[in-house]
């Protein structure tokens, strides 16, 4: 028999179920905080439903009441502030004052090769927070191309991930992603006046650090999938006029070497 307090405890601890739509995001606010409140264009125009994620993290983890401010910001667009006028059945009642428009992306491109959807989440929201331009996962000659059938992509849940990603950087951008595309594709479309390096752990011969980029320059940063490049990728590389690069000794899973690769990328290059 159960001790009764113990089952007044769990109702206690239960929490409450909170919608999930494809403006609400993938973040629980109850457990995450998020550094700005986004919001896409069309949801300016509406209050925003007090079940969705936003609206409880700023209610109960910001803790605002009517006439307090907080940071928010419109996806790829301006961020600013929004003054809470009211809380009411329709949800939270927002003004806004808007700042100016964002700077551009910095002009960095990855290609990463199609991992499983529980790294490619991270590799999303991680990029996003870093800052690129543009992020492809690319069917390679060692890559499972099954992955691209996954949810994450035909749900639309990995925009969750960028719009998580650029909260937490405080920025309003998002990067163009694509999926399902050949890396052939993309070494064909070329990449003018760009810098081009691959990351691999087996045939190259100076580390990334060594290739410094000057202040703006663009990069195109090729990262294979989990099993590495295979011969044909590397010669199809190469043929592109990429050099390969490493990141030292140690075998990194996909998600930390995205994120060591473009921290070093960006050490010296200038990119806001």
């Amino acid at each position: 028999m159960q001790h009764p307090g113990k089952v007044k405890l769990r109702r206690r601890l239960r929490r409450p179920q909170i919608r999930r739509d494809s403006g609400a995001g993938i973040v629980n606010a109850l457990r995450v905080s998020v550094n700005l409140v986004l919001l896409e264009s069309h949801e300016l125009r509406q209050p925003l439903p007090a079940d969705d994620p936003r609206a409880v993290h700023v209610l109960t983890v910001l803790r605002r009441v009517p006439g307090d401010t907080f940071d928010v910001g419109v996806v790829d667009g301006p961020r600013g502030k929004a003054t809470l006028r009211a809380v009411d059945a329709a949800g939270l009642q927002l003004d806004f004052t808007w700042g100016p428009p964002p700077a551009p992306l910095p002009p960095l491109t990855l290609l990463v090769g199609l991992a499983r959807p529980q790294t490619a989440r991270k590799i999303l929201q991680e990029a996003t927070t870093l800052g690129v331009a543009a992020l492809h996962f690319v069917r390679t000659e060692r890559a499972e191309p099954q992955y691209a059938q996954s949810s994450l992509w035909s749900s639309g849940e990995w925009r969750d991930h960028l719009r998580a990603g650029a909260a937490q950087a405080f920025t309003t951008q998002l990067p163009r992603v694509t999926w399902d595309t050949e890396l052939s594709a993309h070494l064909a479309a070329g990449s003018p006046g760009a810098r081009r390096l691959a990351l691999d752990n087996y045939e190259a011969t100076a580390p990334l650090g060594a290739w410094r980029l000057g202040a703006g320059e663009p990069c195109v940063l090729a990262i294979g999938p989990e099993r590495g490049w295979g011969p044909r990728d590397r010669d199809a590389l190469r043929a592109a006029g990429f050099a390969l690069a490493h990141l030292g000794p140690r075998v990194l899973r996909s998600e930390t070497a995205v994120v060591a690769a473009l921290a070093i990328l960006r050490a010296d290059s200038g990119f806001a």
